[in-house]
C-alpha cells in the first residue's frame, strides 16, 4: 500500500509537472502604504491609509504559429488593515486573451485603457493612488460594474502607434446600467515623447482627453493632458445628470537625481456648465527615494481647493482638503 501511494503521488507530480510546463505564470503584486494627516473642511484626522495594494497573476502559453493565450487576474486588498476588495476577489482585473501578428482580443474585466493613455502618465509620483491622486479626471468607466464585461481589440504597434477599442456589455441586468459602455484608446510613443488619446461614452455621459510627455534623458520628465467631459459627478466615478460639460487641466513634473524623485503636479477642474461655482484646484509636492529597483520610501503634500459649488475628495460643498503622508511602496 505504501508503495502505491507513492507511485501515485511521483504521478501527480509529473502530472502537474507537465501542465505547468505548458503555459509561464508569473506572480507579482505591490503593498503601498501612507501615514497621513488629513484635513477635510475643519475635520483634521491621523490615520494608516492603503494606496491601492494589490496582488495578480498573469500568464501565457504558446499555441505555436505566433499565436498566444493569455490571462490576467488581480486582486486589491486593504494593506491597512487585511481586508480583501470590497467589490470583488478579482475586481481590478480579471481577463483571458488570444494575440498574434494581427493583434491581441481580450474578454472580461480590466481598467479603461483611455486611462492608461492618458491620465495614468501624468500622476507620476505615486501611480495616481491614495489622497494625492487626481481629483478631477473623469473617468466614466469608473463605476463598480461598468469596467465588467469587456470585450476588446487592440492593434499591433506600428511605428510605435497603437489602437485598441472597446465596449462593456450591460446585459440587461440593471446592476450593469442602462447601456453599453464604449472605450476607446490611442498610444504614441518616439523616443523620449509619449502621445495619447482617450474616449469614453456611458449613455448620456463621455469624455475625451489628449495626453502629452516627455522623457529629458532620464532626469526630468514634463506630461500634460486636457480632458472635456460631460454630466460626470466630483467624485470622479459617477453621472451627475445635467451638470453639463466641464474641462480638466494637468501638468505635472519630475526630477530625478541618483536614488531621488522630486514631483510637482497641478490639476485645474473648470467649472461645470450648470453648476455655479463648480471651479477647483490640486496642487501636489512630493518625494520619493528609491531604496531598491522595487522599493520606494516617500512623501508628499496635497491639497485640493474648491469653490462654493465644488465637493472634489470632501463630498462637501465648499470645503477644502490636505493631507501630508509619508509612505513605503514595495512592488514584488
Amino acid at each position: 500500500m505504501k508503495i502505491q501511494r507513492l507511485m501515485l503521488a511521483v504521478l501527480a507530480v509529473c502530472g502537474t509537472s507537465a501542465a505547468l510546463a505548458q503555459s509561464s505564470v508569473t506572480i507579482y503584486g505591490r503593498v503601498n502604504t501612507t501615514v497621513e494627516r488629513q484635513k477635510s473642511g475643519d475635520e483634521t484626522k491621523t490615520g494608516l491609509f492603503n494606496n491601492a495594494s494589490r496582488i495578480g497573476f498573469m500568464g501565457t502559453e504558446d499555441l505555436g504559429g505566433g499565436l498566444k493565450a493569455g490571462f490576467v487576474l488581480e486582486s486589491g486588498f486593504n494593506s491597512d488593515d487585511g481586508s480583501s476588495d470590497s467589490r470583488g476577489f478579482f475586481a481590478r482585473q480579471s481577463e483571458v486573451n488570444l494575440s498574434g501578428n494581427f493583434g491581441m482580443v481580450r474578454l472580461g474585466r480590466w481598467t479603461a485603457p483611455s486611462y492608461f493613455a492618458t491620465a495614468d502618465y501624468i500622476s507620476m509620483h505615486n501611480h495616481d493612488t491614495g489622497s494625492s491622486s487626481d481629483a478631477f479626471y473623469a473617468y466614466v468607466m469608473n463605476d463598480a460594474y461598468t469596467n465588467s464585461n469587456g470585450v476588446s481589440y487592440k492593434t499591433p504597434t506600428f511605428g510605435g502607434f497603437n489602437l485598441e477599442v472597446g465596449t462593456g456589455l450591460y446585459e440587461k441586468n440593471p446592476k450593469y446600467g442602462t447601456k453599453n459602455v464604449y472605450d476607446v484608446a490611442a498610444n504614441y510613443d518616439n523616443g523620449g515623447l509619449g502621445l495619447g488619446a482617450g474616449y469614453s461614452k456611458l449613455d448620456q455621459s463621455y469624455q475625451y482627453a489628449l495626453r502629452g510627455s516627455y522623457n529629458f534623458g532620464g532626469s526630468f520628465i514634463l506630461g500634460a493632458y486636457v480632458q472635456r467631459s460631460k454630466d460626470w459627478g466630483f467624485d470622479g466615478g459617477s453621472v451627475l445628470v445635467g451638470a453639463g460639460t466641464r474641462t480638466t487641466y494637468r501638468l505635472s513634473g519630475a526630477y530625478m537625481l541618483g536614488a531621488n524623485e522630486f514631483h510637482l503636479n497641478v490639476g485645474r477642474a473648470g467649472k461645470m456648465k450648470n453648476v455655479a461655482d463648480s471651479s477647483a484646484m490640486q496642487y501636489t509636492l512630493g518625494y520619493n527615494y528609491n531604496l531598491s529597483k522595487r522599493t520606494k520610501v516617500y512623501g508628499y503634500y496635497t491639497k485640493v481647493s474648491n469653490k462654493a459649488g465644488a465637493s472634489y475628495m470632501t463630498g462637501t460643498s465648499g470645503d477644502d482638503f490636505s493631507s501630508f503622508a509619508v509612505g513605503i511602496r514595495h512592488n514584488f
